[in-house]
């Protein structure tokens, strides 16, 4: 499929969901626990609320994180009470972007785009950092572009580039939140530590590191970011592509008539009042499974047992 066909088709289903019923409630105060249909609000930088299970738009493009994709998601989302979009220049590269805004602009009131920059693309699944303040300067200016935005509510510096100092790469991301082109900075794949350094730069609002029931690597930096208020976005939620194998966690999820992702999903919601998870896909199928999730609950035991079965 051509990238004009794919583009012509894509804005075809965005009238549809636009004009689609959403059951999205908003919270009235603050940090993160208000419930919505099952599913828990957070508020991002403390301004931004957003329903915590979101949806990951890495997926939206094709072999490799490369090209077009070959299935469409998106005009689902939003109708199925998603609010939360998170994606990145380096998705496609940045056909993920171009489908957002092709699907959805003019955006509905209450819809957060968070996207990412700092990471090149060499070729298909090859991915290198670039922290240079010039080339994230670009970086923001062009995802306003593809996402036909005047300032983008959460931008993410997608890799800590080793090459160049954090604070030469942050500082480029001060002076376009201070031209208003910035909402809100997040990282990824941070320490505690790398996030206190970032701050003394400028206010965080998010750390978006790999994290999923079978993998707790970060498990500090969650800690931190519940100590400090930030928003802990687990990229790979469900295990990426190797998915979540464990036989005790499939043996758990038939126990709750929930399939393991679900279970995983539910328990990441269940783990922490900042987790926003972002589990991604193209297919449609999939995405109601995921948000399903939301609405899975169990007993306080039932989660130790859940627990105790993936470790």
């Amino acid at each position: 499929m051509t990238r004009r066909k794919f583009l012509g088709t894509t804005l075809t289903g965005g009238a549809t969901l636009i004009a689609g019923e959403s059951n999205m409630i908003f919270a009235a105060s603050s940090p993160a626990v208000t419930e919505a249909d099952g599913n828990s609000l957070f508020r991002l930088g403390g301004d931004l609320p957003v329903n915590r299970l979101g949806f990951g738009a890495m997926r939206l493009t094709g072999e490799g994180i490369w090209g077009w994709p070959a299935d469409r998601v998106l005009r689902r989302v939003f109708e199925l009470g998603v609010n939360l979009i998170d994606t990145a220049d380096a998705y496609g590269p940045e056909t993920s972007e171009l489908l957002i805004a092709e699907a959805l602009h003019p955006y509905p009131k209450d819809l957060v785009i968070a996207t990412k920059g700092g990471l090149t693309r060499p070729g298909p699944g090859q991915w290198m950092p670039n922290g240079r303040p010039e080339y994230l300067t670009q970086c923001v200016e062009k995802s306003l572009k593809r996402l036909r935005l005047e300032r983008i509510d959460l931008y993410q510096l997608h890799r800590i580039d080793p090459k160049v100092p954090m604070e030469e790469s942050l500082g480029a991301l001060k002076k376009m939140k201070e031209a208003g082109k910035i909402r809100h900075v997040g990282l990824s794949e941070v320490s505690p530590e790398e996030i206190e350094r970032a701050r003394k730069v400028l206010p965080i609002a998010s750390a978006q590191n790999q994290y999923n029931i079978d993998n707790r690597r970060w498990e500090k930096t969650l800690t931190y970011c519940e100590k400090e208020g930030l928003g802990f976005m687990p990229w790979s939620p469900i295990g990426g592509n190797r998915g979540l194998k464990d036989n005790a966690l499939e043996a758990a999820a038939r126990g709750y008539r929930a399939s393991v992702i679900q279970l995983a999903l539910a328990w990441l919601l269940h783990r922490s009042p900042v987790m926003l998870p972002i589990p991604g896909t193209s297919s449609v199928a999939h995405l109601e499974e995921n948000v399903a999730a939301a609405k899975l609950k169990l007993t306080a035991e039932d989660w130790k047992r859940v627990d105790a079965s993936a470790r």
